[in-house]
Protein backbone atom coordinates (compact mmCIF):
# COMPACT_ATOMS: atom_id res chain seq x y z
CA UNK A 1 0.00 0.00 0.00
CA UNK A 2 0.71 3.22 -1.27
CA UNK A 3 1.16 6.05 1.32
CA UNK A 4 2.10 9.94 1.55
CA UNK A 5 5.11 9.31 3.38
CA UNK A 6 6.87 7.13 0.72
CA UNK A 7 9.90 8.63 -1.18
CA UNK A 8 8.74 8.85 -4.90
CA UNK A 9 11.68 7.46 -6.40
CA UNK A 10 11.43 4.24 -3.86
CA UNK A 11 7.92 3.79 -4.98
CA UNK A 12 8.90 4.15 -8.82
CA UNK A 13 11.58 1.95 -8.10
CA UNK A 14 9.58 -0.72 -6.85
CA UNK A 15 6.41 -0.01 -9.29
CA UNK A 16 8.03 1.03 -12.45
CA UNK A 17 4.50 1.14 -13.78
CA UNK A 18 3.25 3.60 -11.55
CA UNK A 19 4.84 6.52 -13.48
CA UNK A 20 1.70 6.30 -15.76
CA UNK A 21 -0.59 7.32 -12.61
CA UNK A 22 1.75 10.01 -11.22
CA UNK A 23 1.80 11.53 -14.82
CA UNK A 24 -1.75 11.18 -14.59
CA UNK A 25 -2.26 12.92 -11.80
CA UNK A 26 -0.36 15.84 -12.40
CA UNK A 27 2.88 15.09 -11.17
CA UNK A 28 5.59 15.13 -14.19
CA UNK A 29 8.63 15.04 -11.93
CA UNK A 30 9.56 11.79 -11.64
CA UNK A 31 12.65 12.04 -13.16
CA UNK A 32 14.28 15.42 -10.81
CA UNK A 33 16.97 14.73 -8.40
CA UNK A 34 14.47 16.31 -6.19
CA UNK A 35 12.02 12.82 -6.66
CA UNK A 36 14.75 10.57 -4.92
CA UNK A 37 13.99 12.11 -2.02
CA UNK A 38 11.18 13.60 -1.68
CA UNK A 39 8.03 12.11 -0.16
CA UNK A 40 4.50 12.03 -2.09
CA UNK A 41 2.85 14.30 0.46
CA UNK A 42 5.89 16.69 -0.52
CA UNK A 43 6.00 16.98 -3.74
CA UNK A 44 1.97 17.09 -4.22
CA UNK A 45 2.02 20.20 -1.88
CA UNK A 46 4.86 21.51 -4.21
CA UNK A 47 2.94 21.01 -7.51
CA UNK A 48 -0.94 22.20 -5.67
CA UNK A 49 -1.71 18.44 -6.23
CA UNK A 50 -4.06 16.34 -3.89
CA UNK A 51 -1.81 13.88 -2.22
CA UNK A 52 -4.64 12.21 -0.32
CA UNK A 53 -6.78 11.78 -4.16
CA UNK A 54 -3.07 11.07 -5.74
CA UNK A 55 -2.26 8.46 -3.21
CA UNK A 56 -5.90 6.93 -3.88
CA UNK A 57 -5.21 6.88 -7.46
CA UNK A 58 -1.80 5.07 -6.85
CA UNK A 59 -2.90 2.89 -4.95
CA UNK A 60 -5.79 2.17 -7.17
CA UNK A 61 -3.30 1.26 -9.89
CA UNK A 62 -1.79 -1.69 -7.76
CA UNK A 63 -5.13 -3.08 -6.83
CA UNK A 64 -4.62 -1.92 -3.44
Amino acid sequence: MITKDMVIGEVINEHPDLVRTFFANGMMCIGCPASQGESIGEAAQVHGIDADQLVNALNEALGA
